[in-house]
């Protein structure tokens, strides 16, 4: 497994008087009781977590959760009351602001759920923007937003004005203005739940798209469990300022940490989230396929289901090498998807 381009270790934020002589006055383990007792606002509480290259981590929670703020400390955009936080081994917590502010130019890009747009200026005059501060002249800077708008298909406006946009136009326009940059880490905070469902839907549809062509690694915050089932690698559930699980979809919904993550995943679509790998009971020592089809452990349940509950038996289950590693059968298939399995 390659190395975390992002980690985070122990990262506090603390809203109040004096939050760092409190959190040291508490060994760095203040409980959610005292810090409530102390009059302050525990936002992120001793955060830890890494962010591979390549994947999309999404955060979730409710409002208040804390997910924005703890987006906001790994990019620095404030400041952390404690902790660590490394970018491409780096201590971002211990470099100077003019480090800071050139990773951020160059290797970083950022999306938020308002757009944010310069209405005075066209599309390829915003998404171009951020090359102009960089320095960059004209016709590079030109030259390579248009290449951005290509990529969120936007080819045709590159004369319009924000204003002249839909909502999905101008989130596509603040999509390619980050990626113009050709950041190495992507932070979206909620890009998508301003829009209307449809256009939510083509959105996320587009991010895929883009994903798959351009394999950034990527923060996204939402508190849409079935936006983030939909996009994620793996995912952090927040609650009260603490990341109480995190892990790949299928985790969260077969393996929930607390009674909150199993509130959030109860209404999950579990067929077509869940594969026969992750619900499939061991075999019994010594048995054979014996004729019998199996199903492959990838299998999304919703693609064998009709399979499962019209067999009188359990159906084998192989690995990717054609292995016999598992079988499933009808009473535990209805348990896992209209049960409690």
């Amino acid at each position: 497994m390659t190395e975390p381009i992002l980690s985070c270790r122990g990262v506090w934020k603390l809203f109040g008087p004096s939050p760092k002589a409190f959190l040291r006055e508490h060994g760095d383990t203040p409980t959610a009781e005292t810090i409530r007792e102390a009059g302050y606002i525990g936002a992120v509480r001793n955060a830890s977590l890494d962010v591979r290259e390549g994947e999309i981590l999404i955060i979730m929670g409710l409002s208040g959760s804390g997910k924005s703020t703890i987006v906001r400390c790994l990019s620095r955009l404030i400041e952390p009351t404690g902790g660590e936080i490394f970018f491409e081994g780096r201590n971002l917590l211990g470099i100077s602001d003019r480090e800071l502010i050139e990773i951020r130019r160059h290797k970083m890009g950022m999306v938020f759920q308002h757009f944010a747009l310069l209405p005075h200026r066209t599309v390829l005059e915003n998404v171009a923007f951020p090359l102009e501060v960089q320095g960059i002249d004209r016709g590079a800077r030109d030259a390579r937003a248009r290449e951005m708008i290509k990529l969120v298909s936007l080819e045709g406006r590159e004369a319009y004005y924000p204003r002249e946009l839909s909502g999905g136009q101008q989130q596509r326009v603040g999509i390619a203005r980050s990626l113009a940059v050709g950041p190495e880490l992507w932070f979206l905070d909620e890009p998508f739940s301003a829009l209307d469902p449809l256009i939510r839907r083509e959105m996320q549809d587009e991010f895929l798209r883009l994903q798959s062509l351009l394999k950034k690694t990527i923060v996204f915050i939402t508190h849409d469990f079935d936006e983030a089932i939909r996009l994620a690698d793996r995912i952090a559930i927040m609650y009260e300022g603490e990341i109480v699980q995190l892990g790949t979809p299928e985790e969260l919904i077969t393996n929930p940490a607390t009674d909150y993550v199993a509130e959030f995943t109860k209404d999950v679509a579990r067929d077509k989230i869940l594969t026969v790998g992750a619900v499939m009971e061991p075999m019994e020592a010594g048995a054979k396929l014996n004729g019998t089809s199996p199903l492959a452990v990838k299998d999304p349940l919703a693609s064998i289901a009709r399979r499962v509950l019209s067999s009188d038996s359990d159906l084998p289950v192989v690995d990717r090498e054609g292995r016999l590693v598992g079988r499933l059968g009808r009473e535990r298939l209805i348990d896992v998807i209209y049960g409690s399995g």
